[in-house]
């Protein structure tokens, strides 16, 4: 049997070129499915080191955030800031 193989599907046994083409599609599909996974994994890898270095720069930003509204609450307590200066309405 050159170029054609016998698949088994319960009871029957079919041998035909539609059952080799068959065959290799299921083979090429499995091998992609592989290669997908071991990209993913890969993928997964870089994706947590930028989660990492974006945690680490978060953190940092949060830091600044809070200084700075506590840096507002300090000026909005001891009313540093001038009172807007009101203009007279003369008739």
């Amino acid at each position: 049997m050159s170029n054609v193989y016998v698949l088994t599907v319960s009871r029957f046994t079919i041998c035909s070129q539609r059952a080799t083409q068959m065959n290799v599609l299921v083979r090429r599909t499995f091998v992609r499915l592989r290669e997908i996974i071991a990209a993913n994994k890969d993928l997964a890898a870089r994706i947590e080191k930028l989660e990492a270095n974006h945690r680490q720069s978060a953190s940092i930003v949060d830091v600044l955030v809070d200084e700075i509204d506590g840096l507002a609450r300090e000026v909005k307590e001891s009313k540093i800031l001038p009172p807007p200066a009101r203009r007279k309405i003369d008739f």
